[in-house]
């Protein structure tokens, strides 16, 4: 090696030790160098209990009636019943869904299976929380209730199984709080993003932001198929008699 190519590397080795350096020692200096004072997080009030919504969310529903859903197969007036401060699936009626439609979201949303337990797998408290329409996060009472794993409650359906069995005994009222992140697409149809979910199951976790497949399908692959950037929230009805309350959401 020449001495000019020394003298150059031994300047290169000094410049990259005497930054590492200024890495490793953040001692100095002024810390208001690393502060921003804006854009100010706006404030939320919190619920006074955990299943009480904050003040920025919309209640979807409130325990008194349909306001806010109408019948997923005609629009008209949404078929199902209120019993007490819960809405109960009509068997026969065909699912309901949400007059507004939403895209990235915060979903809160408690429901009940059956107490008196009839059939077994898939024929047990069966509904499914449809967001954007089409990508289903299971509702089954899997209590001592075996099924398919990526077909029981807290699954994607036929997509990606919970990570826990997190059930409550049937006739008991369970939650989900769900953090959806819709998927992007560009103009010509083609996937810029895929879906993204996370979902806690009774506070357990059971759904660690995974990455959906594409629309929930009975039969066959998921798919993505182009669609708005804010779609209604459908609830199914699969013929029993599961309940739904306190449902409320906010928009992220």
């Amino acid at each position: 090696m020449t001495p000019m190519r020394y003298r150059f590397l031994f300047a290169f080795l000094t410049l990259a030790v005497f930054a590492s350096a200024q890495e490793i020692d953040r001692s100095k200096g002024d810390p208001k160098l690393s502060e921003y004072w804006s854009p100010v997080a706006p404030v939320v009030t919190p619920g006074k209990t955990s299943q009480e919504p904050p003040s920025d969310a919309v209640v979807l529903f409130n325990g008194k009636d349909f306001s806010n859903w109408v019948s997923a197969k005609d629009g008209n007036a949404a078929p199902w019943t209120i019993e007490g401060d819960a809405m109960v699936v009509k068997p026969g009626s065909g699912g309901i869904k949400t007059k507004m439609g939403f895209g990235d979201c915060q979903l809160h949303i408690e429901f009940r299976t059956p107490a008196k337990v009839e059939g077994e797998s898939q024929g047990r408290g069966n509904s499914g929380i449809f967001l954007m329409d089409r990508y289903e996060l299971q509702v089954l009472d899997n209590y001592n209730n075996k099924t398919y794993v990526n077909g029981q409650a807290g699954s994607i359906y036929k997509q990606l199984p919970p990570l826990v069995n997190a059930c409550r005994p049937p006739g008991e009222w369970q939650t989900y709080d769900i953090i959806f992140t819709a998927p992007r697409f560009y103009s010509d149809g083609r996937v810029q993003s895929q879906a993204r979910i996370t979902v806690m199951h009774n506070g357990v976790l059971v759904q660690n932001n995974a990455t959906l497949w594409g629309g929930t399908e009975y039969i066959g692959s998921p798919v993505y198929k182009k669609h708005s950037d804010r779609e209604p929230i459908t609830l199914q009805d699969h013929n029993n008699l599961t309940a739904f309350r306190n449902i409320w959401i906010r928009e992220l």
